[in-house]
This record gives C-alpha cells, structure tokens and sequence, in this order.
C-alpha cells in the first residue's frame, strides 16, 4: 500500500480501530453464528464460515478446535466458541 498522509483526527480513529479489534471481532463472530443460522444458500453458508475461520485465526483460538469447528460446520459449536471468548475460558492475546 503506498504511504499515505492522514491527519491526526484520522490516525486517531484507525487506532482506535486496532485498539478494539478484538472486541470487534467477538461481536462479529456472533453475528456470524446468527447469520448461519439464517443462510439459506450453500454458498452464503461457506461465506460465513470462511469469515469466522480468519476472525477465529485472528483472536487465536487454538488450531485444532478451529478444524473440528470447521469440520463439523455446526454453528451450535461455533457458538460455544463465543461463549468462551465472552466468559473469558479462550484467553485472547
């Protein structure tokens, strides 16, 4: 990406943004076990499930639960995942 000039309001809010990644990611996931729950195609379906494979890389859920997660493509499972992260048993970076 090529260097950009931002202002300090902009600089602000992008770190902000990083600063409550995880926070944001938590929401999103459980967003994610509702819209699975909703899907009605195939390929909205894996859309879904590609998108919480990246957000449960990114809060470092351990790799071998994300392959059972996406093996059994069970959103109740991926629900108990965000469970854990909210109670605080899956401990975040």
């Amino acid at each position: 990406m090529a260097d950009r000039d931002y202002s300090p309001y902009q600089q602000k809010v992008i770190s902000r943004y990083y600063q409550n990644r995880d926070q944001l990611d938590d929401q999103r996931l459980s967003e994610i076990v509702t819209n699975l729950f909703l899907a009605k195609t195939d390929k909205q379906r894996n859309k879904l499930w590609e998108t919480a494979e990246e957000i449960m890389t990114r809060l470092e859920v351990p790799g071998g639960r994300i392959k059972h997660i996406l093996n059994q493509r069970d959103p109740a499972v991926l629900a108990e995942v965000v469970q854990d992260l909210q109670s605080g048993k899956l401990k975040k970076k």
